[in-house]
């Protein structure tokens, strides 16, 4: 892949309670399954929508409330991410594996954290949640990126799981609605595994950010 070594390749933040926007490098082919703009999308912005618990009632469809929210600010065609957590706590974080490069924002609150295969019962009052979207300048298949999505996931879990967060279902593991966006050029690259260097790229970026952010959280306890 040919790269200008002057460009940067990271992403640009903007803090505007209640909101969190996310500006990708360029107009990307997005892989999630966030509320609003899930799936394949070709987006350029990933945004927070920040929420009090007490907004979301059993009876709030809260996609198509967060569509609406997203279409009365310009911004229809990005992907739209529900959280309760403070998003002025948004971390950031880089990193560069053999030419390849990739940068993660994420928020993290634990509130609503689950143990996988062992489920807590529902609590009204905890919607707490990990939402983090990393961008990388692979071109890869959508077989690849299915791949790089599922390492975000595993440098997520491994970030939690290592911060030692305790439960009566064990250690956290995540939460019950946390969201992951991967975002990257289309292109030929088919691989994108923990063995490969966009693997390590945004597996590094990923736990950074998270482990960044779980270490906050623990240490305030969630406070503002």
């Amino acid at each position: 892949m040919a790269r200008d070594p002057r460009t940067a390749w990271r992403l640009d933040v903007a803090l505007d309670r209640p909101w969190l926007e996310v500006r990708l490098p360029g107009p990307l082919r997005c892989l999630s399954w966030a509320p609003a703009g899930g799936g394949f999308v070709t987006a350029a912005r990933v945004l927070w929508r920040e929420v009090r618990d007490a907004d979301l009632t059993e009876d709030l469809d809260a996609p198509a409330w967060l569509r609406k929210e997203l279409a009365a600010r310009g911004a229809e065609g990005a992907v739209g991410l529900l959280t309760s957590r403070n998003v002025a706590r948004y971390r950031l974080a880089e990193a560069e594996v053999d030419g390849v490069r990739a940068a993660c924002c994420a928020t993290v609150g634990l509130t609503n954290a689950e143990r996988v295969g062992r489920r807590r019962a529902a609590a009204a009052d905890a919607w707490g949640t990990i939402n983090l979207v990393c961008a990388t300048d692979a071109t890869l298949t959508e077989a690849a990126q299915v791949e790089a999505l599922s390492v975000a996931v595993q440098a997520r879990t491994a970030a939690v799981t290592e911060a030692g967060h305790v439960m009566e279902t064990g250690v956290a593991t995540g939460t019950g609605t946390d969201c992951i966006v991967l975002a990257c050029p289309p292109g030929a690259m088919p691989y994108a595994g923990t063995h490969t260097a966009v693997g390590e790229a945004v597996g590094r970026a990923v736990w950074d950010a998270v482990g960044a952010g779980v270490a906050e959280w623990m240490a305030t306890g969630g406070a503002e």
